[in-house]
């Protein structure tokens, strides 16, 4: 039996949600399923749950050695792509993208107990189980994680999609330079973040509408004129994917208000480990 395939899309949504990187999701999954095949296996009566738990905990332990490398510079999630039905992932188990990004302000543990009770519905007794520990660590965990995030003012709701024309008006005034039609499009207090890996960026960090529209005509004036760009919906939020003949090289993920369709906040991702898949 070939435990890559038929385990995969099972397991992914896991690694991925608590790593926010498919490379280091899809290592995590091939670590655990190659111990579990040279192993003697004994004991294992649930053959899917045992490898969730390793896989969850495998997770942990690369996340916990990232977080030591990344130091203080911006680092968002990697984007995949919920558009489109995909038969190797469960994409309804992906974490929305504004989600995966307040989750980087937990240490792993707390990321990990939040995700299994939210986004899989596991009780405190399955994740106690899953983490090998107390029912009562449990509803600790998740009380200090949904505390620590509360504190930032967010709720755990996705951001609400966009209407069909959102995007296009978005770019279409980037392109033309129209700063009274972005003004009603952008919130007051937007911000935009970009993750540039080790590519040299414009601005890491740019918050107030002034700021932020003056930054975006100049990067698309300077850089992106030649690009094509494509609406997108990337961890179930809207997005735009810019292409350089054919590559793709920057993918910029919409976070909106929820009172209406104003732009709170812009993730760039402009590292091109980040663009690969």
């Amino acid at each position: 039996m070939n435990l890559n395939t038929n385990y995969q899309n099972i397991l992914f949504p896991y690694a991925y949600n608590i790593l926010g990187s498919v490379d280091d999701a899809m290592d995590a999954i091939q670590d655990v399923i190659t111990k579990y095949i040279s192993s003697s296996k004994p004991n294992i009566e649930n053959e899917i749950s045992y490898l969730i738990k390793g896989v969850i905990n495998q997770s942990i332990n690369i996340k916990k050695r990232n977080q030591k490398t990344t130091g203080d510079k911006i680092w968002l999630p990697e984007p995949i792509s919920t558009e489109k039905a995909d038969t190797n992932i469960n994409r309804e188990e992906i974490i929305s993208y504004s989600m995966l990004v307040l989750l980087e302000k937990l240490n792993p543990k707390e990321r990990a107990v939040f995700i299994l009770k939210e986004a899989f519905d596991y009780s405190h007794e399955e994740i106690a189980t899953a983490m090998s520990f107390s029912i009562e660590n449990s509803r600790k965990i998740l009380s200090r994680a949904k505390k620590a995030l509360e504190k930032m003012k967010k709720d755990f709701e996705p951001s609400p999609m966009a209407s069909p024309t959102f995007l296009k008006e978005y770019i279409t005034s980037i392109k033309t330079g129209n700063v009274s039609a972005l003004e009603k499009l952008l919130s007051d207090d937007i911000m935009v973040k970009t993750d540039g890996g080790n590519v040299s960026i414009v601005s890491e960090l740019m918050v107030g509408i002034k700021e932020v529209i003056k930054l975006m005509i100049y990067v698309y004036n300077t850089y992106q004129k030649s690009f094509s760009i494509v609406e997108s919906t990337v961890n179930h939020q809207p997005a735009l994917m810019f292409y350089n003949d054919g590559k793709l090289v920057n993918c910029q993920v919409f976070e909106l208000e929820k009172d209406n369709e104003k732009i709170m906040t812009i993730y760039s991702i402009v590292d091109p480990e980040k663009l690969k898949k």
